[in-house]
């Protein structure tokens, strides 16, 4: 019987919690609606605990208020997607309702987990039923009758996830999608999975151990590549002992990018690590020796490795000097640079894949974080984007619904003024850069005019479908090309040329002038190319223009103005 909650127990129940959740995270992404392979609820869930998992090992909280608070702070730098911020204002809003308290008691905690439900709602601009808002406002309501009259932890938390599981089972009712895909609500899910954990932590039950499962995507045909297309052959990886623990990293920085790419340097006072693809890592190192001593090397040529892969062979790798960067952050912590102001705006955009990211750029974004269908970035991946670019305002371009509100919880984390344009996909936030007017007397009067380019475009996109799924009238099989048009699933078929024809016909019944499509990495040229054909001969006033977006998951990527 637990009657009390300490900083060490509620440290344990969370490293249990996300224990279950990763678990399960697969069976949650299941429940997702459409059967598109996206980052789903289950993921973007389980890393952004995950986040909290990483920040509590390397404390221990005897203080209860400093365990939560640890985790709150975690949960919202590291939340992904909306199902993760969401999760991070639970625990903020129970973080706050904990404060200054060493211990608490059923009722205490019970109150906080109310808090945390008010400060979901509050910070969701249309909350809507039928979510993990229902799931955990019903389940902290029950909490709360049952601690006025019980001081069982146990006892407090079963009755708390019994009444969520209640509500979670009336989401398919509650929220038309659901009842037509006939699932329950995958965030409010997760969150009861959590719980579930945190309650096993209690009565002592051991940890389920992390299932790794396959990814869902079909596998790439590698015919498709060459090994000309690796731009750095190199992946290299070295740690340096400083000379000085106060040495500014910066030129070093400055110098490694200007001979790679895929840059990352962290650091503590002793020593910092680099990762930088490069074809020429010697110079990488010698350049390194400059700032201390060399202590530990791995070089892998790339090439080589495709080759393997390509032939069907097993990578060769340097594995016993292998550290990933799950490994770095515990000990070695990430550079996060504040640039100071150089001018007056600054713009941030969300996306995947090198074409994309060009085009960004080419319009006048700032920086690219890398993200978007498959993997959300998290809030602190957003927030050192926005830290890094010297202008007073940084407006934030997610260009996934899903990034959001990630992208609005760096306003409250940083100095910077934080403008984020709600744009749901990469057309919108293209068609937002091109209506950008640099010389904007106000960040209002900017805003106002990025924002309202973005009904002018329309998106649509082909994937594929991760699963079988009957959905709005559509007999969907694995592995079938799936057609979206503004998010709303638009047609299925086995030909990815017949979908093609139906988009170009819609495009002409639109009247579209200006037609882009982005073609992505598993997409030739030539193939790309003809699928600008067939939308020259549907609309043949319109100017249409095909580009290399390298993005993953999805094949194409067409805007329509």
């Amino acid at each position: 019987m637990n009657e009390q909650i300490t900083g060490g127990l509620f440290k344990r129940m969370i490293l249990h919690g996300a224990a279950a959740i990763t678990a399960q995270k697969q069976a949650i992404n299941d429940l997702n609606v459409f059967p598109v392979p996206d980052g789903d609820t289950g993921t973007n869930m389980s890393m952004t605990i995950g986040a909290a998992v990483t920040e509590l090992r390397k404390s221990e909280p005897a203080a209860l208020d400093q365990a939560v608070s640890i985790t709150a702070s975690a949960l919202l730098r590291g939340a992904r997607g909306n199902s993760g911020v969401i999760l991070s204002l639970l625990f903020r809003g129970l973080s706050k309702g904990l404060k200054g308290l060493e211990t608490a008691g059923t009722a205490d905690f019970a109150s906080a987990m109310q808090e945390g439900v008010s400060s979901a709602y509050k910070a969701v601009m249309k909350p809507a039923e039928g979510t993990v808002l229902t799931v955990s406002r019903l389940a902290a309501k029950r909490a709360a009758e049952c601690a006025a009259e019980e001081a069982d932890f146990e006892k407090v938390l079963e009755a708390a996830i019994q009444e969520g599981y209640e509500a979670l089972a009336q989401t398919t009712d509650m929220n038309p999608v659901l009842k037509k895909a006939g699932v329950v609500d995958a965030g409010g899910k997760g969150y009861l999975l959590i719980l579930e954990g945190m309650l096993a932590e209690l009565r002592g039950e051991p940890m389920p151990e992390a299932i790794e499962e396959e990814p869902q995507k079909a596998k790439a045909d590698f015919d498709v590549f060459s090994t000309e297309e690796i731009t750095f052959a190199f992946d290299t990886v070295f740690i340096v002992r400083k000379n000085d623990p106060n040495v500014d990293l910066e030129p070093f920085r400055t110098y490694l990018n200007s001979i790679g790419d895929s840059l990352v340097i962290g650091e503590d006072d002793e020593a910092f690590k680099v990762h930088v693809h490069t074809n020429i890592p010697g110079s990488a190192l010698t350049e390194g020796q400059k700032y201390g001593t060399l202590e530990l090397a791995k070089i892998e040529n790339m090439r080589t490795q495709y080759e393997d892969v390509a032939a069907g062979k097993k990578v060769q790798s340097v594995d016993d000097l292998e550290m990933d960067e799950a490994e770095a952050a515990g000990s070695v912590e990430s550079i996060h640079i504040v640039a100071p102001p150089e001018k007056k705006y600054g713009f941030l955009s969300v996306c995947a894949g090198d074409g994309l990211a060009a085009v960004f750029q080419d319009l006048g974004v700032d920086g690219v974080v890398s993200g978007g269908q498959t993997m959300n970035p998290s809030t602190e991946s957003i927030l050192e984007g926005v830290d890094r670019i010297p202008a007073e305002t940084v407006f934030i371009l997610p260009n996934n619904g899903n990034i959001i509100m990630a992208a609005q919880q760096c306003a409250a984390l940083t100095e910077k003024n934080v403008v984020v344009i709600p744009s749901k996909t990469v057309p919108q936030g293209i068609t937002a850069m091109m209506n950008v007017d640099f010389e904007a007397p106000d960040a209002e009067t900017l805003m106002g005019t990025m924002t309202e380019s973005l009904s002018g475009v329309t998106t649509a996109q082909i994937t594929y479908a991760a699963r079988d799924s009957d959905f709005d009238g559509f007999d969907i099989k694995a592995g079938d090309y799936l057609a979206l048009e503004e998010g709303k699933l638009f047609g299925t078929n086995g030909s990815l040329r017949s979908l093609l024809e139906k988009l170009a016909a819609n495009a002409a019944d639109r009247g579209a002038s200006f037609i882009s499509l982005y073609f992505g990495e598993d997409v030739k040229e030539e193939d790309a190319q003809a699928a600008g054909k067939l939308f020259e001969d549907a609309c043949p006033g319109a100017e249409v223009m095909v580009l290399s977006g390298g993005q993953p998951v999805y094949y194409y990527i067409i805007s329509m103005e």
